[in-house]
């Protein structure tokens, strides 16, 4: 019998992770599913390429590195810099890779609703992504948090999740590759990745600075690698700050670097494919649909059918006084004859 999360006894006592497993295996078989029968139903079929199957394997063996033996079970219960790296891979490695491997036809699927639509629009603003990243990161590292992850496997999968999604938004502004939603230009990337490496990561100086130690969870911390608690807890905060330094410049450089030299190179930022003009038709009809019923809601709060024409005097039980003909015997002032 496997042994259960949670319970072990030594830091290295083996544990098979059996859930993770089956959740993993669950999400790569809806993945290839859900892709074949997309190609079987669409009138313009996008193929999954090695590249991106490739990267797809990669994202998901980053994720068992992150959620398996011995790096979860020393997350949970033992090293407060092995729950940073965890974390660091979650947000760094395995969204970015998620986002650039999945099928693109199934990401398509996924962002199709309106509220995931405009959740992701919302999202690409940097002043929004920089919040919700920051929040995230720093919400989930708060001690009582990190308590209730120590004693419960539903909460740490849930702060898993947790940080998958705002590594999500964290690179949605930076790859681009939601359909509808184009990546920020260069200069902007470079600092918003400046922002993003900055901002969340001032926790680090909290772990860094602290006198004594913050998570009584890793008390045993010594144990498992050989540092005591309030050393490991200010390693833990020198390998968040600079991981996410360094990480997040390099990526921000190497788009400056590799950026169009003048406005008439070809750009990806300038390509459109099928998917992004049909989401914005999409979205134009969705917007189209709130104003058409809008207006419907403020004609019937008036009392005034939806196109029927307003009363000439509005005078209860007065019939409109007829149009007194000019001099010419016509009806009135004329009117330019609309089939002209």
């Amino acid at each position: 019998m496997f042994p259960i999360a949670g319970t072990m006894g030594t830091p290295y006592e083996w544990d098979f992770h059996l859930a993770t497993w089956l959740v993993m295996a669950l999400g790569v078989i809806l993945v290839i599913l859900g892709h074949r029968r997309l190609l079987r139903e669409s009138n313009h079929p996008i193929r999954w390429t090695r590249h991106d199957i490739a990267i797809f394997a990669g994202a998901c063996g980053a994720a068992l590195v992150a959620l398996t033996w011995p790096l979860a079970d020393l997350a949970a219960h033992w090293s407060l810099t092995a729950l940073v790296i965890q974390r660091l891979i979650l947000l760094l490695a395995v969204s970015p890779m998620l986002l650039l491997g999945l099928p693109y036809d199934v990401l398509e699927w996924i962002t199709r609703p309106a509220l995931v639509d405009a959740a992701l629009v919302r999202c690409r603003r940097p002043a929004t992504a920089i919040a919700i990243v920051t929040f995230v990161i720093v919400a989930s590292a708060i001690p009582p948090v990190v308590q209730a992850q120590a004693s419960s496997t539903a909460v740490r999968g849930v702060l898993a999740v947790a940080t998958v999604v705002a590594g999500f938004v964290l690179w949605i502004p930076v790859l681009g590759r939601v359909p509808g939603i184009p990546r920020l230009r260069p200069m902007a990337r470079f600092g918003y990745l400046a922002a993003q490496a900055v901002v969340p990561a001032f926790l680090s100086f909290v772990l860094i600075l602290s006198p004594h130690p913050l998570y009584a969870v890793f008390a045993g911390s010594k144990a498992a690698i050989g540092l005591r608690p309030l050393n490991d807890q200010q390693i833990a905060g020198f390998v968040s700050k600079l991981t996410m330094l360094i990480v997040l410049l390099a990526v921000g450089g190497f788009g400056l670097v590799s950026s169009p030299t003048s406005e008439e190179d070809p750009s990806l930022d300038d390509r459109l494919v099928w998917a992004d003009v049909q989401r914005q038709f999409e979205r134009a009809e969705r917007k189209s649909s709130r104003e058409s019923g809008g207006n419907q809601d403020t004609a019937e709060h008036l009392g005034t059918p939806l196109g029927s024409p307003e009363p000439l005097h509005g005078g209860s039980g007065q019939s409109p006084r007829p149009p007194t003909p000019d001099a010419s015997g016509g009806d009135g002032p004329k009117r330019d004859n609309p089939e002209a």
